[in-house]
């Protein structure tokens, strides 16, 4: 066993004077952090934002996959299947026998 079998999300919730944080790790995607503010937001960095549309203006990358980057919709996309669970919720087992 190892990280290619691991997927995982954990959010800290922002509390009074303090943003939150989300973290996410996908085999084939690497991990993502992000910072969380009060309302559950994704905040980005003007800096970041700044380098992304610098670089979208030299045609080095395409504004809309730098900015999807940032706020994490592929791991949002990747981990989705294991958010949902309740009544007749399909089941995605996530163990193996060894």
């Amino acid at each position: 066993m190892g990280w290619q079998r691991i997927r995982f999300e954990i959010t800290e919730d922002a509390s009074p004077g303090a943003d939150g944080s989300r973290h996410a790790y996908t085999p084939s995607l690497g991990a993502f952090t992000a910072v969380i503010g009060a309302t559950g937001d994704i905040l980005v960095p003007e800096d970041r934002l700044r380098s992304v549309m610098l670089m979208a203006r030299q045609g080095r990358v395409v504004l809309e996959d730098e900015l999807d980057r940032l706020l994490g919709k592929q791991w949002d996309a990747e981990l989705e299947s294991f958010r949902y669970a309740g009544e007749g919720a399909p089941v995605r087992w996530l163990h193996a026998a060894v």
